[in-house]
């Protein structure tokens, strides 16, 4: 379970008027922007102690002369002497894996908001939770990954984990208080993305432009992808599996195009909790470092007497495969959830690099799970994860450019 559905409510454990100190990996990114965002109406809260990038210098060179952090990692070291003579004096660069690990690891450091994409983010995670940092968690790919060895980790060293995804988000909110056993089920609900009105017969005629074009929310390439075919509500469902410690028959996918209602949960005695705001993914992610309080904002509210309807229905799993295949992984455990993640993340990196059809998605990562000899059988380490992550994505490497 969670620690942070289950420990005292102690606000990072800082005495009143000293400022939370929080490193934010992948600051370049559509989270990380809107983080600090947030974080500059917050300045008397929180320091920003380190920030990360993937490539995008410039950026994050801006970013750092605005918060001052004492550490920023780039993750092509390539890069490291373009960006020296940009940030400020006194700010230490550091590079690659190792240096998102060193941030993770630092003494100086309350909280750690998580929101690089893909299986990269899985080190630094074990890292923070390993030394009790808080997290805010804003990547799917890593508890997806390894999601009984970092719970286990985190129950281990009480090391509080906050959702930052809108829909966990949602059900953490929805559930804070209640016993897991009052839990009968969890809702998760997507707006559908991009391809909810296309049959699936045009889907071999339609544009990266088209593909990109999410309905509600302006998110990074990869995500967006995830979001067409349908992968990232096969993700959360693995995710919210390890979060909340519930079984997967108990975790159902709504599609609700107005994006209102972003998961709802229902109890044992039929009562459902839900959790609405409009589409601004600042709100999660406040919530995420204010945890427990709450922090006025200015984000837009949702205007009821304008609402006409929330409308709700099940997804096309014959339409979006991705569905039932992060069943199927989910259902395998071992190291499969990873081996799918891995697939998904090298199909779609070569979706977006012109090398495969997007309706051929699907098709590689079934064709991976299917080649995968599996783990289930012993006791998963970090090692096999990250080596299953490892075979996945040459595997599919290897599909793909044939």
């Amino acid at each position: 379970m969670n620690p942070a559905l289950s420990m005292n409510r102690k606000y990072l454990g800082r005495k009143s008027g000293v400022k939370k100190r929080i490193a934010i990996l992948g600051s370049t990114g559509s989270i990380g922007v809107n983080a600090l965002d947030v974080l500059s109406r917050l300045r008397a809260e929180f320091e920003v102690i380190g920030l990360s990038c993937g490539s995008n210098i410039e950026l994050l060179a801006r970013q750092a002369h605005k918060f001052h952090p004492k550490v920023v990692c780039v993750g092509d070291e390539r890069l490291t002497g373009k960006i020296k003579k940009a940030l400020p004096s006194g700010t230490v660069i550091v590079t690659g894996a190792d240096g998102l690990k060193e941030i993770a690891s630092r003494d100086d450091l309350d909280l750690l908001l998580l929101a690089i994409a893909g299986t990269a983010s899985l080190t630094p995670l074990v890292e923070a939770v390993k030394n009790k940092i808080r997290i805010a968690l804003a990547n799917k790919e890593a508890l997806v990954s390894a999601g009984p060895i970092v719970m286990e980790l985190a129950t281990k060293n009480k090391t509080e984990i906050i959702p930052v995804d809108s829909e966990h988000s949602a059900i953490f909110q929805c559930i804070e208080g209640a016993g897991r056993e009052f839990i009968s089920k969890i809702y998760l609900t997507g707006s559908g993305g991009p391809l909810l009105n296309i049959s699936a017969k045009k889907f071999n005629s339609l544009t990266k432009r088209d593909i990109l074009r999410h309905p509600k929310w302006k998110m990074g390439e990869k995500i967006t992808v995830d979001s067409a075919t349908m992968m990232n509500k096969g993700l959360e469902i693995i995710e919210a599996k390890y979060l909340f410690d519930i079984d997967e028959d108990r975790i159902e996918v709504l599609v609700h195009p107005e994006a209102v209602i972003h998961s709802m949960v229902e109890f044992v005695d039929g009562a459902i909790l839900a959790q609405l705001a409009v589409p601004d993914m600042r709100i999660p992610i406040q919530y995420a470092l204010t945890y427990p309080a709450r922090q006025a904002g200015d984000s837009a509210t949702v205007d009821f007497s304008r609402m006409n309807k929330l409308s709700f229905q099940r997804p096309d799993t014959g339409k979006f495969p991705c569905l039932e295949l992060a069943r199927i992984a989910l259902r395998l455990g071992g190291t499969a959830p990873a081996v799918l993640c891995a697939a998904d993340e090298e199909a779609v990196r070569n979706y977006l690099d012109g090398k495969i059809k997007f309706f051929e998605i699907p098709e590689v990562i079934a064709k991976v799970l299917s080649r995968h000899k599996n783990l289930k059988g012993k006791r998963v380490s970090l090692g096999d994860v990250l080596a299953a992550a490892g075979w996945a994505k040459e595997e599919a490497r290897s599909i793909c450019c044939h």
